[in-house]
């Protein structure tokens, strides 16, 4: 990170360093918020903007800085998510998430600054990203503020312009939520596996082994944006699920399929040419896949893609 200098002196702004080092904390928090890599760092930006559009004397009177761009980049979240719904209406398709690397596979150039990255737990696996669009804006942000960031509910009513007991029952909702949604737990290396077997048997063209790898209720869903082809609806049942990617096998010989962490979990890649055209979460039950995500919209896949 570079030097910045406060406007109209010759040396740098003594609470630079502990104002930047909450860059990563926010971008951490506005992504779990909103879902969305580009609109975290758009939050982010802009929370900055409003701190130093103060002046510096009513800068320095803020007891608690990093308080200070916690509120206001999960208000201006907040904001965002209440008009999210309008602007998902009109959105070709369906919407999923954006997907993220494993830190250590993040394209060199894309996110270049260590403190622009997520930290990648289980908060932040696609099942769990799914399940947080179905809750309100407000569930949403008392959740994530108390459960994973772990503000204390007279923190979050402040953030929220709720009293204490409304957030505690905000938070009570949607935890329901995520209790209802959770599969029972199924190791890493176990899913690994599994999504190993799935390329595998994709690569062969194999429809009664795939057939074998997914639930019989098993769904798939797809985000093209309306910028690339996909399917508009999910497809549903493993027998569709099984002949639609041997159709895709068939349609597109030329991809490359790459195991690859997605969100904190085993996932995969596809590749034309070197460039990763689709991203692919999954979400396992046992020893049966139950939900396939696969992110095509290329606006999403800026982390995955050379440039």
């Amino acid at each position: 990170m570079t030097n910045r200098f406060e406007p109209g002196h010759g040396r740098p702004d003594p609470a630079l360093s502990a104002i930047m080092s909450e860059r990563r904390q926010l971008i951490n928090l506005a992504y779990r918020l909103l879902g969305s890599l580009a609109d975290a760092e758009d939050v982010v930006q802009e929370t900055y903007a409003r701190w130093y559009a103060m002046p510096r004397r009513q800068r320095d009177a803020i007891a608690s800085p990093g308080g200070w761009l916690t509120t206001v980049a999960s208000r201006i979240c907040l904001n965002l998510l209440g008009s999210a719904r309008a602007r998902r209406e009109r959105y070709v398709g369906e919407w999923i998430p954006e997907p993220l690397p494993e830190r250590r596979e993040w394209t060199d150039g894309v996110t270049a600054d260590p403190a622009d990255r997520i930290t990648l737990d289980e908060s932040v696996n696609m099942a769990f990203l799914v399940v947080l669009e179905s809750m309100t804006p407000a569930e949403r942000v008392a959740f994530i503020l108390h459960d994973v960031f772990r503000y204390s509910f007279a923190e979050v009513a402040e953030i929220v312009g709720r009293t204490p007991a409304a957030c505690r029952q905000l938070a009570s909702s949607a935890r329901r939520r995520i209790r209802a949604s959770q599969a029972p737990a199924t190791p890493t290396t176990a899913q690994a596996g599994i999504v190993r077997d799935f390329k595998r048997a994709w690569e062969a063209k194999d429809v009664s082994a795939l057939i074998g790898l997914l639930d019989p209720d098993a769904t798939v869903i797809a985000d093209g944006g309306g910028l690339v082809g996909a399917v508009l609806r999910p497809i549903a049942g493993r027998e569709r699920i099984a002949r639609a990617y041997l159709d895709v096998a068939r349609i597109a010989p030329d991809l490359t399929l790459l195991e690859r962490t997605v969100n904190g979990q085993p996932g995969l890649i596809a590749q034309q040419h070197g460039i990763t055209v689709t991203v692919f979460a999954f979400r396992i039950a046992g020893d049966r896949i139950t939900n396939i995500w696969a992110v095509r919209n290329p606006e999403k896949l800026r982390p995955w893609t050379a440039g």
